[in-house]
């Protein structure tokens, strides 16, 4: 009998793992394709909206579907999940213009915000405490992976096969997952019917659809000081008001203000937000200095993450691991001094540094993050009861998309600045020597990576425009120090809990005899 629960308690956790690499990967898978996408449905001027909805639909699902699966059980909203995201992935898969696949995108995201943090939550549920740990190591090194493999995936359907491909692929992974955790998850525990927070589901939809688009669109369609931007940013603060208004009334809020009264709580979503930006500079901006800066090819650029990949996995399946025996604290502040260290190092870089060099910071940048996928998602719940778990896991993964938002977004308006001034100024004082290149747009770093581009470029003026581009991008690691951090403090504020099995079978044996 133990063998077949065994077995069973298997095929959930290979279930629940296939979920959260389908779901998290779609959030990269695109970036690679979207060039070919354009060219075939056209609309250059709206590509922005394909990603936009699709992390819009998504971070404004996870709360609010972390509390459904609270409230009515996590395995229907993790079928509801895969279901919509299936759905979404054939309509994808069938777009004939740039305006239906964006819509058919958002379908999508609403089932990933069921999935992302429900897989999470279940996994916390089915798995005994004991080998809790390891198995969220193994999460997290997978969660970690999916923004790597993404883009490289995303190319070689782009390049081999057909882009409807990045979509089409969801369908065998997701029916084997439904059909895992469909027929071999029995969710023991019985959850209570509560009044559902309507007000707090709508401002926080609201709240995150204005600073989603305000950041996606801003200085893209439109300038930063345009009307449509402050328009956007002024209804956040305003649906942010509302939201925390509503919470504070609301009998079971979609995220409890209270919670965050535990120390340890708190200090784990600090974490996930700080921690979550300063790893996206790195993921963003290492395959651009190696395209942009040493001359790459688009392949290069995406392989030089793996080595961030393989420090993440180790550090992932290390920190899961160590939980039982160490406070998360312990485990989370000599990795986040490793992250920060290897931030610090990118910023030596040079047009001269050697792939090895690269490598060697990638990989610390990598044993940095790998432990915040694992440790986090289990500081984040502990000591709450169950009937909470799913609301702060919920939150967490949303803080770390935000976190992860934010970053691209902040520091690419940054790199942008930055780029602009210092060829300006190059070329400037070049003395009439090297002319400015007509014809390439010097705020997209992305529009100097095109090989064909860059061979009519004059060696004299490629070269100010390498150094250009290299100077703009340490200068963005430099300030990718601040949330790096940021994050470190964070560390420091967790207080000294360690995963303790044995109150975990309790406190599970517990809630199960009550339902009972």
């Amino acid at each position: 009998m133990h063998n077949v629960q065994k077995q069973k308690t298997g095929i959930v956790v290979a279930g629940l793992l296939l979920a959260i690499l389908m779901a998290s990967m779609d959030n990269t898978i695109m970036a690679t394709a979207m060039g070919t996408i354009i060219g075939e449905l056209g609309g250059l001027d709206k590509f922005v909206w394909v990603t936009s909805a699709y992390m819009v639909a998504e971070m404004a699902g996870m709360p609010i579907f972390g509390k459904l699966s609270d409230m009515y059980g996590r395995k229907r909203f993790f079928v509801f999940g895969i279901i919509v995201f299936m759905f979404g992935s054939v309509l994808c898969g069938t777009a004939g213009s740039i305006v239906q696949l964006s819509i058919f995108r958002a379908i999508q995201g609403i089932g990933a915000g069921a999935l992302v943090p429900i897989t999470f939550t279940i996994m916390m549920d089915a798995v005994a405490p004991e080998n809790r740990g390891k198995l969220g190591g193994l999460f997290g090194a997978v969660f970690g992976m999916s923004s790597i493999f993404g883009p490289l995936l995303g190319a070689y359907f782009t390049d081999h096969l057909h882009w409807v491909w990045i979509f089409y692929i969801n369908l065998p992974l997701g029916v084997i997952a439904l059909a895992m955790i469909a027929f071999f998850y029995k969710e023991s525990l019985e959850h209570s019917k509560q009044r559902i927070d309507g007000w707090g589901a709508i401002s926080l939809i609201g709240a995150v659809i204005c600073l989603m688009f305000a950041l996606e669109l801003g200085g893209k369609q439109f300038a930063w000081s345009s009307l449509p931007i402050l328009g956007m940013f002024v209804g956040f603060v305003l649906f942010a008001i509302c939201f925390i208004i509503a919470e504070k009334r609301a009998e079971e809020p979609i995220i409890s203000f209270a919670m965050f009264k535990n120390r340890l709580y708190a200090s784990s979503n600090a974490l996930a937000l700080f921690s979550g930006a300063a790893f996206i500079t790195a993921s963003v901006y290492i395959p651009i200095f190696i395209q942009g800066v040493l001359g790459g090819s688009a392949t290069n650029a995406g392989l030089v993450l793996l080595p961030m990949m393989l420090g993440s996995v180790v550090t992932a399946t290390a920190g899961g691991a160590f939980m039982t025996r160490l406070p998360y604290r312990t485990i989370m502040i000599p990795t986040l001094v490793l992250l920060a260290g290897g931030l610090a190092l990118l910023t030596t870089l040079t047009p001269g540094s050697s792939r090895l060099t690269i490598t060697i910071y990638m990989i610390m940048v990598g044993l940095g993050i790998g432990a915040s996928f694992s440790v986090l998602s289990n500081a984040a719940i502990h000591g709450l009861p169950m009937r909470q778990r799913g609301s702060a896991s919920s939150t967490l993964n949303f803080l770390r998309s935000l976190g992860m938002t934010l970053g691209i977004t902040v520091f690419g308006i940054i790199q942008n600045h930055s780029l602009t001034n210092k060829l300006t100024e190059a070329f400037a004082q070049s003395g009439g020597q090297a002319a400015m290149p007509s014809g390439i747009d010097f705020s997209d770093p992305h529009a100097l990576l095109d090989p064909v581009s860059r061979a009519h470029i004059p060696e004299s003026a490629l070269r100010l425009i390498t150094e250009g581009l290299s100077s703009s991008i340490v200068f963005t690691f430099a300030l990718g120090l601040i949330p790096a951090f940021c994050a470190l403090a964070a560390a420091f504020m967790m207080s000294r809990e360690k995963l303790d099995p044995q109150a975990e079978s309790r406190q599970f044996e517990a809630a199960r005899e009550s339902s009972v």
